[in-house]
């Protein structure tokens, strides 16, 4: 027990956002201290890393023959548990470079809808890592903690989170998950839908890194007084030749119909699961959209038309899983008299 409080008192306690496209970390008492790309450079061969993070993202479809850039991660979930606990490695060591007295508590979020192998798979990872607990909590539990999000009152309380690789929509009321969906779209699904619509359209092929650029600087959910342009390039398929072209506002939102309206449809969804004095709750609060893809310009107020609730942006979107995650040891610790609801409702979530 004395060793127990001992450890606590010296012990990092850090928050992991684990996603798809990027990894945050949040370290209790500084905030976030990483936010970087989940792509890793390793040898062929060999294994050995060369690069991680936004150095290695650099490095993405631009290597030789020796190099791969790998994202270990894919629709939310670990797709490289080596490489994946390599990632995190490196991470943990850039925030911690002296040698660790006391091993660190991680928090991970993760999606509702990977399997518990898939759950165990981060587990394993962050053990591996240098962890001396892990906690795994669903990422929406963890975005509406980060979000400032009064969960534990009771009353309902609605977060959409859209990482790169899965949407996840939540009712949570008294600290614990109502009704809770989750899809494997999100960002990943919005450049990859620009990136057949070129090909379609204008038989120019371009790679993800083109068309997330193109989706955050012109795209947008619905129509814009303004018509904005932009010259992208790319490899045109008929000759195998490079070429330019100038894009429109107006052709990317009808590239990203498809993939917005299967998130729309599974909110509508999720809605019409919940019971009706929490309905009540969410028709008077709002629903509170959290990850990056939430910053797709005009989607929230599409939303908001699409199913008559109010929207509101958290603010700092891209930031509530890891916020949330690296806030988990301080309710358990920091709850007062109501301590110890709060630590056996986030009990309950994780697993």
């Amino acid at each position: 027990m004395a060793f127990k409080r001992f450890s606590e008192a010296f012990s990092t306690d850090i928050g992991i956002d684990l996603g798809t496209c990027n990894t945050l970390v949040y370290v209790r008492g500084k905030g976030i201290v990483v936010s970087e790309p989940s792509v890793v450079a390793v040898e062929r061969g060999t294994k050995k890393v060369v690069a991680v993070g936004a150095e290695a993202k650099r490095m993405l479809w631009k290597t030789p023959g020796d190099i791969i850039a790998i994202r270990p991660l894919r629709d939310g979930v670990i797709a490289d548990l080596e490489t994946t606990e390599k990632m995190i490695r490196y991470f943990i060591t850039k925030i911690l470079p002296r040698r660790w007295f006391v091993k660190p508590r991680m928090v991970i979020g993760v999606p509702t809808c990977i399997t518990e192998v898939e759950r165990r798979a981060v587990e394993e990872s962050a053990y591996k890592a240098g962890a001396r607990e892990v906690k795994v909590i669903e990422e929406s539990l963890a975005a509406a903690i980060g979000a400032n999000i009064p969960i534990f009152e009771p009353a309902g309380h609605m977060v959409c989170d859209i990482g790169g690789g899965t949407t996840e929509i939540s009712v949570i009321s008294l600290g614990g998950m109502v009704v809770t969906n989750a899809i494997r779209l999100g960002g990943d699904e919005f450049d990859e839908a620009i990136i057949k619509h070129v090909r379609s359209v204008h038989n120019l092929i371009v790679g993800e890194q083109t068309s997330e650029t193109l989706k955050m600087s012109i795209g947008n959910a619905v129509a814009d007084k303004q018509i904005e342009k932009m010259e992208i390039k790319g490899t045109d398929a008929i000759t195998g030749l490079p070429r330019r072209l100038e894009i429109d506002s107006v052709e990317v939102r009808e590239a990203l119909q498809e993939p917005i309206s299967a998130v729309i449809e599974e909110i509508k969804r999720t809605l019409g699961q919940t019971p009706p004095e929490l309905a009540a709750d969410i028709v008077e609060r709002g629903i509170v959209m959290t990850g990056g893809g939430s910053l797709l310009k005009g989607l929230p107020k599409l939303i908001a038309k699409e199913t008559g609730v109010p929207v509101i942006l958290a603010e700092e979107p891209l930031l509530c899983v890891a916020k949330g995650a690296g806030k988990y040891f301080e309710h358990v610790r920091y709850g007062g008299d109501g301590s110890k609801t709060i630590y056996n409702n986030l009990s309950s979530m994780s697993r």
